[in-house]
């Protein structure tokens, strides 16, 4: 329950610094905002919803209506309906986007980049699948093709996130890069998929050596003993991967809305800054 402590505390702290900030922008921008007071703050919603992508449980529902409104009323006393707890999730899609910047690590110098695929439906289903229609896009991964969308990510080797970034399931692995490295600095490890001159040269203006594999067609580059060390510990970012599938619930396809799958994978991803121990690699800094 510690952890639930914590995160309360931070998600709050961050809270009573961007609310008031969003909701001078809403007004300054003029858009037209019905905001309807309810019972449980912002950083109550945001931190059950964090709570339940560590929690093991499968769907949100469950784990809402069968452990946090019968075991943790007396953390939150003003607990709503589902129904409406539904429509405060989706509200705090801002906040999430904002708060998850601010948890990402600071670089170390070895950072990973990859990308994965989101599904949002099974294949058979794309022809009569409405919920994202004109937004997911038929892509082709490592296991085939699927529909939905790519989440490309970078991670340095202590298991930070330094980047994440949300495309169509068609965007080529490359296209995101150089919006990607701004938390970026030293060297940046990729497999195959992104070689690219032009892209490695652009790279290098900002200072970052961005080293990939090489394909068999490829002419054999020059390669230090310490990148091809680092190419090989590449694996760590698919253990990151695996760890946001299958233990923070970041894919699956019961989304009924674009907005509740953003919120989904948003409050998926700072879960994982959370966690006290992330896959690593060793490396002795001098």
């Amino acid at each position: 329950m510690n952890n639930l402590d914590a995160i309360y505390v931070d998600v709050d702290d961050f809270c009573l610094l961007f609310e008031p900030q969003w909701l001078k922008h809403l007004i300054e921008s003029g858009e037209k905002q019905r905001i309807k007071p309810s019972r449980l703050s912002s950083s109550e919603v945001m931190t059950i919803l964090i709570a339940f992508h560590q929690s093991g449980y499968r769907d949100f529902k469950t784990y809402y209506t069968k452990f946090v409104c019968q075991y943790w009323r007396h953390y939150f006393p003003d607990l709503v309906s589902y129904t409406r707890m539904l429509k405060l999730l989706q509200a705090t899609l801002p906040a999430l986007c904002s708060y998850l910047k601010q948890r990402f690590d600071k670089p170390t110098g070895i950072a990973f980049i990859d990308s994965t695929s989101l599904k949002v439906c099974h294949n058979m289903r794309i022809p009569r699948h409405q919920v994202f229609a004109g937004k997911a896009k038929r892509g082709k991964g490592t296991m085939g093709w699927f529909y939905g969308f790519k989440l490309h990510l970078i991670m340095n080797d202590e298991g930070g996130l330094l980047a994440v970034k949300v495309t169509a399931g068609n965007v080529d692995d490359r296209q995101p890069v150089l919006d990607m490295v701004d938390n970026v600095t030293g060297s940046l490890y990729a497999d195959k998929g992104y070689v690219s001159a032009n892209l490695k040269a652009e790279l290098a203006e900002q200072g970052i050596d961005f080293i990939t594999g090489q394909r068999s067609n490829m002419k054999r580059q020059p390669i230090s003993s310490w990148d091809r060390a680092m190419l090989s510990k590449r694996f760590i970012i698919e253990t990151v991967f695996d760890q946001l599938k299958n233990m923070a619930q970041i894919d699956h396809t019961r989304h009924r809305s674009c907005i509740s799958f953003m919120v989904n994978l948003m409050a998926g991803l700072i879960a994982y800054t959370f966690q006290t121990k992330k896959p690593s690699i060793k490396v002795t800094r001098l």
